[in-house]
């Protein structure tokens, strides 16, 4: 009970960072010490487990899929999207500044832990690095699309943003965010915890799809990465991680906006260095103080997990 307590709370927090444009659920998972595990049990959803339960071996399923695991996981994800969605989003309106630099901080301290998982650097693995950092921080640069309501469009942001979501470093929100479809996603959760059961599923069902697909389609190919090539893939990853760290750069003012369907989406940002003369850089600074110590603090409490 416990466990399955411990393991809730984890998928609490991967819940909460993946709400975040620029946050990764996956280097929650990494941090944590249960992203391989996680991605074994999502390889367990395969033809030979649909077989053991045509032949009644519940038993062997859940064993194979590791289904207590993710049960204790996904609720716990569940209960932070339901819980945390709307007072996020709120947050990322009104203190966007300071919602970024507490996860900028996660961020910046999860560089070096993960970066510790490689256990011989090189300079292939350097090479790795930069190039994971730098596919990371073009995206700030990136365009957002526009909102698109189109089932398949729906199920093309599941895929993807699944796939981005359990890849440390990728952010699958800021995924959505670029393909458009973020505010209508967040805001169908919002629906559903209001009641509008109809508007909210038009969107949840096909994305829900989407992310079954996604799983499915990158599962066994993570896990035989990892596996096979582990310090190149965990190079890699620290470098999808340090590079995401232009995109959640708390210190920007919006240089260019669109509006879209009535409302206002921004395309480009000035970046800027903070002004500790401030009172809201002083503020924001000590939140990225704290998300350091957080990420050390869940770091140095995870192997006794």
């Amino acid at each position: 009970m416990k466990d399955h307590l411990l393991t809730g709370l984890k998928g609490f927090a991967m819940g909460a960072a993946n709400v975040v444009p620029g946050v990764s659920g996956g280097t929650i998972a990494v941090i944590t010490g249960i992203y391989e595990r996680l991605i074994n049990a999502l390889k367990g959803f395969s033809p030979s487990t649909v077989k053991l339960i045509l032949k009644k071996d519940y038993k062997g399923a859940i064993e194979k899929t590791d289904l207590p695991f993710l049960v204790a996981l996904g609720t716990g994800v569940i209960v932070s999207f339901v819980t945390l969605a709307k007072v996020l989003k709120w947050a990322l309106v009104e203190h966007e500044r300071l919602v970024m630099a507490f996860f900028f901080g996660l961020i910046f301290a999860s560089i070096y832990f993960v970066g510790k998982m490689v256990r011989q650097w090189s300079g292939g693995t350097i090479a790795l690095f930069i190039l994971g950092a730098s596919i990371a921080a073009s995206m700030a640069l990136l365009t957002p699309a526009s909102e698109n309501t189109n089932v398949f469009y729906l199920m093309l942001c599941g895929v993807v943003g699944m796939c981005s979501m359990i890849i440390p470093g990728l952010s699958g929100s800021f995924v959505l965010l670029l393909m458009g479809n973020y505010l209508l996603i967040l805001g169908s959760i919002n629906h559903l915890t209001a009641g509008n059961i109809g508007e909210a599923m038009a969107v949840i069902i096909p994305v829900g799809i989407g992310s079954v697909i996604g799983i499915a389609s990158l599962a066994k190919g993570l896990s035989w990465l990892f596996k096979t090539y582990h310090d190149n893939a965990m190079s890699l990853v620290t470098g999808f991680i340090a590079g995401s760290l232009a995109i959640i750069w708390p210190w920007k003012t919006v240089a260019e906006t669109i509006i879209v369907k009535d409302k206002v989406k921004p395309v480009s940002y000035d970046y800027f260095f903070p002004d500790f003369t401030s009172q809201e850089s002083l503020l924001s600074f000590a939140l990225v103080v704290a998300g350091i110590i957080l990420m050390t603090l869940t770091e140095k409490l995870a192997p006794k997990a």
